[in-house]
């Protein structure tokens, strides 16, 4: 079986693009072999680490209709890989900037949500936390993660409302912090990193733990809630919406 993960080196900076086909739609098997990439990555040397995913799709999130078929135990088994995933991210003690080339609903905006500097392809992409479109409720923490970067207002509305917003609009609000032609966006990631490398490396991460401090506390479990996320998971409501994604994507 092929890595679910392609690692590239680019001197001290290191490309993790994701290699799921067609969607990388976010299994345990893909969340777990990108969150050993990441510690491995450090473990080599990397001073920056690029997470890349597409082309048109960064990552659709978590795998809905795989999601469907499992047991209460396996269900919670799979939620707890993708939020150790993005802890690792969020505590990656290196800077972590997310190459986004292509959609980012969900699962996929989460993981951008936690890198330090998000690149999106310019275009018709959208990016953004669409859970109560699919009767889910984004827990807490994650709510956080948005709040910290659009601010309160304006993610309430996000939220709310499942809202995915196109690259310019992303970019004009925040989610975003620039914007590049599609298959330019990892260069572009990559081409960040390597200006921040170029200042004086300990006063960086020492002033970046500081600062990133808020992102990893948002994803502390009394914050994410998982054992209440999954209490849900059965409501009529959020099984109706669930089922309803799967007959479209099945279309």
């Amino acid at each position: 079986m092929p890595p679910l993960v392609a690692h590239h080196r680019h001197g001290p900076v290191h490309e993790l693009r994701l290699a799921r086909p067609p969607v990388n739609a976010l299994d345990p098997a893909l969340c777990g072999e990108l969150r050993a990439a990441v510690d491995a990555a450090v473990a080599d040397g990397a001073h920056g680490i690029v997470l890349s995913g597409g082309p048109r799709v960064f990552s659709a999130g978590l795998d809905v209709p795989h999601l469907l078929t499992l047991s209460s135990a396996q269900l919670r088994d799979t939620w707890e890989v993708f939020f150790e995933l993005a802890r690792t991210l969020a505590a990656c003690p290196v800077p972590v900037a997310a190459a986004i080339d292509g959609h980012a609903p969900a699962g996929g905006c989460v993981l951008a949500l936690c890198c330090d500097y998000r690149v999106m392809a310019d275009g018709e992409f959208r990016i953004g936390l669409n859970e109560t479109r699919v009767g889910l409720v984004a827990p807490e923490g994650i709510q956080r993660l948005l709040r910290r970067i659009v601010g309160p207002r304006r993610a309430e509305h996000l939220l709310v409302a499942g809202e995915m917003v196109d690259a310019r609009q992303a970019m004009h609000i925040g989610l975003v912090d620039e914007l590049a032609a599609s298959g330019e966006v990892a260069a572009r990631a990559q081409a960040w990193l390597e200006q921040l490398l170029t200042l004086p490396r300990r006063p960086v991460l020492a002033t970046r733990a500081i600062a990133r401090a808020d992102v990893v506390a948002a994803l502390a479990p009394e914050l994410i809630q998982l054992d209440r996320f999954l209490a849900a998971w059965n409501d009529p409501d959020t099984q109706s919406a669930l089922q309803a994604l799967v007959a479209k994507l099945g279309k």
